[in-house]
């Protein structure tokens, strides 16, 4: 997904919203905003852990602490959180354009896409009812081409 300009990177724009709550910039809170936005990816509370360092190794993070500064980073505009299957997933808000999702029943890949087409029946749809929109999650559910073509092993009792 390009990303959108902005005014100030990830990193700063947490130390802003940090010091308009008066809460202070720990290391641990600027390592996870480095460590999150390295990458554009989607991701849950427990594979981002699992890619952090181990108690005992420098820049280790508790679990509390993920947890609570993810809920922070939602709160700042920088992620955006949804339910799937059960789990909360997080996405890059900041800097990103509205987009939509498809998503594989079965890998459990979830990708991005963005259609004006979809964006213009959406604010026509939203005009018919006099509603002002302010956002939309749409996620498409389904099977991947990849997990399509797997073909499924053959078990004796198919065979008879």
């Amino acid at each position: 997904m390009e990303r959108v300009p902005v005014a100030l990177s990830p990193e700063k724009r947490f130390e802003e919203y940090l010091q308009s709550r008066s809460l202070r910039q720990t290391g641990q809170r600027r390592f996870l905003v480095e460590q999150v936005f390295s990458t554009h990816e989607h991701f849950d509370a427990d594979s981002l852990i699992d890619q952090l360092p181990r108690k005992g190794e420098p820049n280790y993070v508790s679990r509390p602490t993920v947890y609570r500064t993810l809920k922070e980073f939602v709160d700042a505009g920088l992620l955006r959180s949804f339910q799937l299957d059960g789990r909360t997933v997080y996405e890059h808000d900041y800097g990103y354009p509205q987009h939509d999702h498809l998503y594989c029943t079965k890998c459990r890949k979830l990708t991005e896409f963005r259609s004006e087409e979809l964006l213009r029946l959406r604010d026509e749809v939203a005009a018919e009812h006099n509603f002002r929109v302010a956002s939309h999650r749409l996620i498409i559910q389904g099977v991947c081409q990849a997990c399509s073509r797997k073909r499924r092993k053959k078990r004796k009792q198919d065979l008879i």
